[in-house]
């Protein structure tokens, strides 16, 4: 996907102040991106509210949660974790309004800060939009100016849209709304070339190991006349060690007169530890997602 944005990423790398946009084709897709989400804010003593679908039963979400136990019960008990619907949100209010909308997650996250936690986490399925006859442009409007909801806030929201239901329209312009897209499940890879870059989110491991490959390899074809790469790899959740040391073999045998390879400190470790030293052309350099 050329024209795709930065922004690409992995659940695991949600950060307090992130506004995501997930989709979906099928009804059981991105339930370990929900479930992903969810023990991740738990793990960061976060509160967690989940808005399901109106047609999924609340028993079904919980399932969906995979490995209900006494931790799962545990947060539900204690109120950390709150299945919810965007009905019950608005209430007594029956009619949608961006305004009351914000209202309530600006109480709901002032909430959870006097209850002790670190912060709030929503997971909301966009199908709340017909269950409230709910104007679709209203929607938009609240999706593309809801930068107050998570400026200076710890607040962070994935917006999930079936893209069965929504026209395509609808999901390019929110997609642009949106300033993080998340991969559609967990160990997927996602590829993305712009001009003397090759960009890489998610995991890189035995199950996409071809697809990274061919992902450097058209990037080094690509810049083979400039002579300089960026392989910015700060997108990826894991980097394995095979992975690890296909880049290196690409890198050892190219022409190229640079190659800059973007990653986490923890990835840099990983690469450091492999000896790189005999490849004077490549640049590790370590960033942080703020």
């Amino acid at each position: 996907m050329d024209a795709a944005p930065v922004a690409t990423i992995p659940v695991q790398q949600l950060r307090a102040g992130d506004h995501a946009i997930a989709s979906y084709s099928d009804d059981d897709a991105g339930r370990d991106v929900m479930a992903a989400f969810t023990w991740a804010g738990l793990a960061k003593r976060e509160k967690v509210m989940l808005f399901a679908a109106p047609q999924v039963a609340e028993a079904e979400v919980w399932d969906r949660l995979d490995t209900p136990g006494p931790l799962l019960s545990t947060a539900r008990d204690r109120g950390q974790l709150v299945v919810s619907s965007m009905r019950a949100l608005i209430h007594p209010v029956r009619k949608f309004t961006p305004e009351r909308q914000w209202q309530r997650i600006e109480e709901e996250t002032e909430q959870a800060l006097a209850e002790g936690y670190r912060g709030l986490r929503t997971y909301i399925d966009m199908h709340w939009v017909g269950d409230l006859d709910a104007d679709v442009a209203v929607m938009m409007y609240r999706e593309s100016h809801a930068e107050h909801l998570f400026t200076d806030r710890p607040y962070t929201e994935v917006c999930s849209y079936d893209s069965r239901w929504f026209t395509a329209e609808v999901l390019t312009a929110m997609h642009e709304a949106h300033p993080c897209r998340l991969l559609p499940h967990l160990g997927a890879l996602h590829t993305a070339h712009t001009d003397g870059v090759v960009r890489l989110a998610g995991e890189a491991d035995i199950a996409t190991r071809e697809q990274f490959i061919s992902a450097l390899r058209e990037g080094l074809a690509r810049t083979a006349n400039a002579g300089r790469l960026t392989v910015d790899l700060s997108g990826l959740s894991f980097l394995s060690a095979a992975c690890t040391m296909d880049l290196l073999r690409l890198v050892g045998s190219c022409a190229h007169q640079s190659i800059e390879v973007r990653c986490h400190p923890t990835v840099a470790r990983i690469m450091r530890r492999t000896d790189p030293g005999h490849l004077p052309h490549l640049l590790i350099s370590e960033v942080s997602r703020k």
